[in-house]
């Protein structure tokens, strides 16, 4: 039986495929707790499962990989380091400070990068942005840069927040925007039992 890896259960919890991928990683400013991104082949399964990459193309990359593994993981070295440079950009805005100016370059290079590989089609209700170069190894890295560029300069980037139970980012759309969890199932239900803990110690002084 085939094992699963980790890359292909990741909880997308984000709101955006930015977020999703920055949190890819659990542990970003302390010791590394959990990385869901071990090489090169978990980048590929992880964007299979976001929707960035078809069954099809998973494969085909996965084949390419192999007749070059060089190339191959110094993508995945460029995707960690982006990985992380989005995810200070938006951490600081999630504690309503400015992001730093190396980290907006950073990623501005690479969206600039990712243009070049984009085109404009025609579909039945207009037009839309695909991408070109089906068998590049970095092709996943774009449309991740491109919605990381559309969330920062929306209004939405007001509302990206962290996890108050982990380091998790998502984008908060409740109707109130008072969202603190990453995921309530998780991160919210701990804190729950945490504090019925606290109450329940508390009673029996």
């Amino acid at each position: 039986m085939k094992k699963i890896r980790d890359a292909e259960i990741h909880h997308l919890i984000g709101g955006e495929l930015c977020m999703d991928f920055t949190n890819t990683l659990y542990g970003h400013t302390d010791v590394p707790i959990h990385e869901y991104l071990l090489d090169y082949r978990d980048l590929v399964l992880w964007s299979r499962h976001a929707g960035i990459l078809t069954a099809a193309e998973a494969h085909r990359l996965l084949r390419q990989a192999f007749l070059q593994a060089r190339e191959a993981q110094a993508v995945f070295r460029r995707a960690l380091v982006l990985r992380a440079a989005i995810y200070r950009i938006f951490a600081k805005l999630a504690r309503r400070r400015s992001p730093k100016a190396e980290d907006l370059a950073a990623l501005h290079s690479a969206w600039i990068e990712a243009l070049t590989h984009s085109e404009l089609l025609e579909s039945s209700s207009g037009f839309r942005l695909d991408w070109k170069g089906e068998d590049a190894l970095d092709r996943m890295l774009w449309p991740i840069v491109d919605s990381a560029n559309k969330l920062l300069v929306s209004e939405e980037a007001q509302q990206v927040k962290r996890c108050n139970g982990c380091d998790w980012l998502f984008v908060d759309r409740s109707r109130n925007h008072m969202r603190r969890w990453c995921s309530m199932d998780v991160c919210g239900n701990r804190a729950k039992m945490r504090r019925r803990y606290a109450r329940r110690k508390l009673a029996l002084k």
